[in-house]
């Protein structure tokens, strides 16, 4: 009995440290890319086109890494991602979206608005933006005018 119960307490304590060594791991590879992405950048304006090429395949890796992490991720915290059925206000439906559409008031509204972000590893929203839950998507929208801002397909299942 004491092994069973020092046992759940392991793991009620490993739990936490394991979500943060995650989260961690995920913005360490996507400072990797942004770092790495400078430095072509740093190449292109020397005139080292050799270099920026191999910094070019180093953030292609870099990426590939941080998108492995992210499906490892969202793969072991399912249910944050599963989310139940969307359906759209009254007189509306769902169709995809693109960049610079702009939404009716009525689908960012307060039952589609995401308040935490970082609960799905989003960016922080700037201010006089939001994230709204649209379909299986999440958009990113200004929310003064309602224009999508950026769209993430697919987030939840």
């Amino acid at each position: 009995m004491r092994k069973f119960i020092a046992a759940a307490i392991a793991a009620t304590v490993l739990v936490p440290v394991t979500a943060s060594a995650q989260t961690a791991e995920l913005r360490r590879d996507r400072h990797e890319v942004r770092q790495g992405q400078r430095e072509v950048r740093q190449d292109l304006r020397r005139g080292d086109y050799r270099e920026a090429r191999e910094d070019r395949q180093e953030v292609r890796e870099d990426r590939r890494e941080y998108n492995e992490d992210w499906r490892e991720y969202r793969s072991k915290h399912q249910s944050a991602f599963r989310k139940g059925a969307w359906s759209a206000p009254h007189g509306y439906r769902y169709s995809p979206v693109r960049v610079g559409v702009g939404l009716n008031p009525a689908f960012y509204a307060g039952r589609y608005t995401i308040n935490d972000p970082y609960t799905y590893r989003l960016p922080r929203a700037a201010v006089g933006t939001r994230y709204v839950r649209y379909g299986n998507d999440v958009l990113l929208i200004n929310a003064r005018t309602g224009r999508v801002l950026r769209v993430y397909d697919r987030l939840f299942y």
